[in-house]
């Protein structure tokens, strides 16, 4: 074991589990564990995970010189409405802006349709006068006369958070600033999140509800955050912790606290870089991540090894799969698709005699049926138990013995007695329905993208996702999949690979025939003096990687494409290939350019992050040999629709080039890989476990 401090240290609190994994400076993994989350205080099962790998690799705190955590908290109190008292402040003449949001229905034709839940009612969205133009010029001076009587009216609300968005306020701040300093002066406990800071970009919508939803979570973010460190440099840490973020980057606690929207969706962001890592260690091109875990599912589109981004996102649809109906958000976020399908999702029939899994789910207390913890209702791992599945005994390593009899009788009274079902058509109907669920989903979301889904290949990971990922393949059309190293961990693993990263966006609109070179080298200057402190903070005397990015359109069109600039100042000599670029990619996306269009420029993006780690070398394909099976499970094979034996094997006995025949079931610590009966199995040089459908047999 070394002594020096090369030991990485990932810990990712999920809804279900929390996953810790310990690496080496040479990326190898030396310990995973995998533990229940602890609601009521999730610092105590992070901090149970980290010491049991620490325990297993023969570690001490000491060792570790870098650490990273991912959390659903910020997801969770936004989608569960548990964040603070918050109002919002806007400039005079708009206090509106939420009411009337993008002046349109989200689903046209609906009667009874349910508004986006935008978390400040019109009771708390105060107005303050004063008014920047576009252009950052100050039209009329900031009222500071208003500023007590926006005060009296907060403290009789008992707004515990604000939201601060003024009008061009991403041009000039001077105003949102002033006015922090007032509300600050007369309540010091107040908690302030300004516009300009958290999303300065044009839009006034969307920066609203960027705002509000930060300053919505950031007393409670914040102090989690002081919680979490304090607990773990009681238990002898002593270097800095970094966040995941959203992106697929990491930042400094300090800067989460303050900017904790930057947070949400930050755990599956850690698998989407795993699947990308991956990806650019086999040389794909075209991947589908699949993580499936306790609480839900989430797939991502890889593609030349970098996950799809996006710049936006919705919170809390009010329609799951209907655009404009959640609060809009605009940060930089790795796009997938994620569903509430996972290991505890909890199985009922609906009034209308429809079996419907999720989207909540049994958590990790009291858990499922099985577990006998006090849950009642059948869950996802209730009906993979039940078709034989799972072990009950090597389930957890063994941790936890699991109740078939439980699992069976809750779902007869659940699903059988309403459906004229046994235990096993009731369990088989519940796999069904949750595979489906997922493989619609990963379908619905490639056809958005204009992408194809049979050509991926699938990269599953997550406590469950191994287990059901042969059979959401056969349902999305996929024929390869690739079940990686400690699959059960595999958000976690992503952390350690993630670079410490930034992004700054400024809106600055200028055209391509009028561009002011000199005042758009000026913005990039002022956000890296921004953005590089808040990098050197966590990742001092690191190589800084710059990235420039400019959102270009033609004039009159809503939404910009994402065009690189050179990573230095711009030069008149750069704008021929700048707007060669533009057509280029605009003919990329929509088929051809368009002539003699004026083209816009409206904002600009920074993004500063440590070089990536190299991937390994690419595993090999050793010619197969067939492996014999010493030992055998009945499961109920979905294939061929009845009862047979499965070969079961141990996943660290398997040797490079062993080939497996399905139906089989390939057992690990912290999850099992399901060999369907259509699908074979290789093991590659490095341990990962290829599955090959096989298309003549019919599902």
């Amino acid at each position: 074991m070394p002594t020096d401090r090369s030991l990485r240290l990932a810990v990712d609190i999920g809804g279900t589990f929390t996953d810790a994994v310990l690496m080496d400076g040479q990326h190898r993994v030396l310990a995973t564990a995998k533990t229940a989350t602890t609601h009521d205080d999730r610092a105590r099962s992070a901090l149970a995970g980290a010491e049991a790998v620490l325990c297993d690799a023969g570690a001490t705190w000491s060792e570790v010189g870098g650490m990273v955590h991912g959390t659903t908290l910020a997801t969770n109190a936004l989608i569960e409405r548990r964040g603070a008292a918050v109002a919002s402040v806007t400039t005079a003449g708009f206090r509106d802006i939420l009411e009337i949001g993008y002046e349109r229905r989200y689903s046209q034709y609906a009667i009874n349709l349910e508004k986006p839940d935008l978390i400040v009612g019109r009771r708390h969205a105060f107005t303050i006068a004063g008014r920047m133009d576009a252009r950052g010029h100050e039209l009329t001076p900031l009222d500071r006369n208003g500023v007590a009587g926006l005060i009296q009216s907060l403290r009789e609300a008992e707004i515990e958070a604000v939201a601060i968005c003024l009008l061009h306020a991403y041009a000039n701040p001077a105003h949102e600033l002033a006015l922090r300093d007032l509300l600050h002066a007369a309540m010091p406990d107040l908690n302030v999140s300004l516009s300009h800071e958290v999303s300065p970009e044009a839009r006034e919508f969307e920066r609203l509800c960027t705002t509000i939803a930060n300053a919505y979570i950031q007393p409670l973010m914040a102090g989690y955050l002081a919680r979490f460190e304090a607990c773990f440099a009681a238990a002898g840490l002593s270097c800095p912790i970094l966040m995941m973020t959203a992106g697929g980057g990491m930042t400094t606690i300090e800067t989460a606290a303050r900017l904790p929207i930057r947070l949400v969706e930050s755990g599956p962001a850690g698998g989407a870089i795993l699947a990308a890592r991956i990806a650019a260690q086999l040389g794909e091109h075209d991947v589908l991540s699949f993580d499936m875990g306790g609480t839900t599912a989430k797939l991502c589109l890889v593609d030349a090894a970098r996950p799809q981004m996006s710049r936006s996102f919705e919170i809390a649809r009010a329609e799951r799969f209907i655009k404009g109906s959640g609060m809009p958000v605009r940060i930089p976020v790795i796009e997938m698709i994620e569903i509430g399908a996972g290991g505890g999702s909890l199985a009922s029939v609906d009034p209308l005699g429809r079996l419907r899994v999720g989207p909540k789910s049994a958590g990790s207390d009291p858990g499922p049926v099985a577990f006998s913890k006090g849950g009642d209702v059948p869950t996802v791992t209730d009906a993979d138990l039940v078709l034989g599945l799972i072990s009950p005994i090597e389930f957890a390593e063994g941790r936890l013995k699991l109740d078939p009899d439980a699992a069976k009788s809750a779902l007869l009274q659940h699903v059988g007695a309403y459906l004229s079902h046994d235990a096993v058509q009731s369990a088989l109907g519940v796999s069904e329905i949750v595979d489906e669920s997922m493989a619609a989903a990963g379908r619905m979301h490639a056809v958005e993208s204009g992408k194809d889904l049979s050509q991926r290949l699938m990269i599953a990971f997550g406590g469950n996702g191994p287990l059901h990922a042969t059979r959401v393949a056969r349902r999305a059309q996929v024929s390869r999949i690739l079940v990686p190293r400690a699959p059960g961990v595999g958000s976690a693993m992503g952390f350690l690979f993630a670079p410490v990263s930034f992004e700054i966006v400024r809106s600055h609109y200028t055209t391509v025939n009028s561009f002011d070179i000199d005042a758009v080298n000026r913005i990039f200057r002022e956000m890296r003096a921004e953005a590089e402190p808040i990098l050197r903070a966590g990742a001092p005397g690191q190589t800084i990687k710059e990235r420039r990015i400019a959102f270009m359109r033609y004039k009159g069109q809503g939404h910009e494409i994402e065009i690189e600039l050179p990573p230095r100042a711009i030069k008149i000599d750069d704008m021929d290939a700048i707007t060669q670029a533009f057509d280029t990619e605009y003919a990329r996306q929509f088929s051809r350019p368009v002539p003699d269009m004026t083209i816009e420029i409206m904002n600009w993006a920074l993004y500063l992050s440590t070089p990536s780690k190299p991937p390994e070398a690419r595993p090999d394909r050793s010619p197969a040999r067939p492996v014999t099976a010493t030992a055998f499970r009945p499961i109920y094979c979905d294939i061929s629709a009845s009862w047979t034996d499965a070969a079961v094997f141990q996943r660290a006995e398997l040797q490079a080039g062993d080939q497996i025949a399905g139906p089989a079931l390939i057992v690990e610590p912290q999850t099992t890989t399901f060999v369907s009966a259509d699908f074979k199995a290789g093991i590659d040089s490095v341990g990962n476990i290829w599955m090959t459908r096989n298309a003549e047999i019919a599902a």
